[in-house]
């Protein structure tokens, strides 16, 4: 059902998601946010997972396709989940830890893609710990951009919860 509620978490998604496509620097997205803020507040856990995946492919059409992309939307959809624990209390610091976390998790599952399918590495120990290594100068503007658009949206939504009457924007 497409309440007000609704109808304001999927704007605020689809904002960030268009973020990707104005210049930024590397990997300074709002990737991480969107699955996090997503799985915090749809009340549907289905709506949590089906929405900010379908902003984040709609994005995805006009920047590319590329052979890691289920790598990346396990990544996401794996943020969505850690999002859930999230529904309940937002608290600056829970959300930040849950941020970081889910950050970590996006880079190892993303970063496991690019060994497997780019074909950069070779198929050992050794090529997988490259690619994670290669990878780390990526991961400090990955952290900041989920910090950032992270707070942004869950401050955005609370400040727009005390704007609203209570009615429009209540579960």
């Amino acid at each position: 059902m497409m309440t007000t509620r609704n109808l304001t978490l999927v704007l605020m998604v689809l904002v960030a998601a268009f973020s990707r496509l104005i210049p930024h620097p590397w990997n300074f997205t709002a990737i991480g946010a969107i699955a996090l803020f997503g799985g915090a507040h749809f009340t549907s856990r289905w709506a949590s997972l089906v929405l900010p995946l379908a902003a984040l492919v709609l994005s995805d059409f006009v920047l590319g396709l590329h052979d890691v992309m289920p790598f990346v939307y396990l990544g996401f959809l794996l943020s969505v989940v850690i999002g859930w624990a999230l529904r309940e209390e937002r608290g600056a610091v829970r959300v930040g830890t849950y941020t970081l976390a889910a950050s970590a998790i996006f880079f190892i599952v993303s970063n496991f893609g690019v060994w497997v399918m780019s074909g950069f590495y070779a198929m050992n120990l050794q090529g997988l710990i490259e690619c994670y290594v290669k990878a780390i100068p990526f991961l400090g503007n990955q952290v900041a951009g989920d910090l950032f658009f992270t707070s942004v949206l869950f401050a955005g939504y609370a400040f727009a919860k005390k704007l609203a009457p209570q009615s429009l924007l209540a579960k």
